[in-house]
């Protein structure tokens, strides 16, 4: 953590969100006037699109399980270091990914396919990171990994990289719709951008549920924030549903480590509708997610701007 370089971490399963938060916090640093650093954590995948593509045959046809979750398909140790350089020097190493056509165009590579390295922009005043391993704590060799063949004179312990990006993290939000609900938005964002078939998508689902398990969950208990969408329509068969309920349709169960971080009275004053369930956890309308993440967030951006001058003029 880095009073003079602050980082924030939005992290979460891929559909679950993530992207509408991100758009959210730019809006409150150009508001603050706060500078931001960007980084996407598809930027840190090990393949392009093509190279996983052809990665995946290969480990269906020996019975393997990989996804863009576990450590066998991401740079984990590239992004600690990017967190830890940020956090000491205010800049780093990264790259871009190009999700779609005009993105491509914009960075002048391939759909699915990356930029060179390059520095972040200078004189930038935080760090937002958005991506699925914000807060992940693993090692890289990992129980489903012991399964695969290795040379008899190789240790596994020795060779195993300990990564704990959580701990140079300031602000960690967790994005968390309830499971129904991230599968029903997995599935019908995947048949509409990728034009696969509801089947497709049912087996990407099954396929990555380990690496689910044991690298995005276990993020969602050393969060500040966890922001958890509960839909209040039926999603009791994820697979059939028709349409992907809408923000007014749910509601957000907001969960804070640390209440004495927060004033609640002033929180449920500015969020209409808004109500505490515990001494720690928030309830407010689904449609009101954009406004909480401002209200919550805002005073803790302003604090660390404060902190960050008096530090930096120190």
């Amino acid at each position: 953590m880095s009073v003079k370089h602050p980082i924030v971490a939005v992290t979460g399963s891929s559909g679950s969100g993530l992207s509408f938060v991100r758009h959210a916090f730019k809006d409150i640093f150009f508001r603050l006037r706060i500078k931001p650093a960007l980084i996407h954590g598809d930027a840190f995948r090990r393949y392009t699109e093509s190279q996983f593509t052809a990665l995946l045959d290969e480990a269906r046809n020996s019975q393997r399980h990989i996804s863009w979750f576990g450590p066998e398909c991401n740079y984990l140790a590239e992004l600690e270091a990017l967190f830890r350089t940020y956090g000491t020097t205010g800049n780093g190493i990264a790259r871009d990914y190009a999700h779609n056509d005009d993105h491509a165009k914009e960075l002048k590579v391939q759909v699915g396919e990356f930029t060179s390295w390059h520095p972040l922009p200078e004189q930038s005043d935080i760090l937002l990171y958005e991506g699925q391993h914000g807060g992940v704590k693993a090692d890289t060799w990992t129980r489903r990994q012991e399964s695969f063949e290795f040379p008899p004179d190789i240790d596994r312990r020795k060779n195993a990289v300990g990564i704990d990006v959580a701990q140079h993290v300031d602000l960690l939000i967790g994005i968390v719709p309830a499971i129904n609900l991230e599968w029903i938005q997995k599935i019908h964002r995947d048949c509409e951008k990728y034009h696969c078939s509801r089947e497709e998508s049912v087996e990407t689902i099954l396929r990555r549920l380990d690496d689910y398990i044991h690298y995005i969950v276990p993020q969602f208990g050393l969060t500040d924030i966890n922001i958890q969408r509960i839909p209040l329509v039926d999603t009791s068969n994820p697979f059939i549903a028709r349409d992907v309920p809408a923000p007014d349709e749910s509601a957000l169960v907001i969960h804070f480590r640390d209440r004495k971080r927060h004033d609640f009275r002033d929180i449920m004053k500015r969020i209409p509708g808004s109500r505490m369930t515990r001494a720690s956890t928030l309830l407010v309308p689904g449609g009101k997610l954009r406004l909480a993440l401002s209200v919550i967030c805002a005073p803790i951006l302003e604090d660390m701007m404060t902190k960050r001058r008096e530090a930096l003029k120190a």
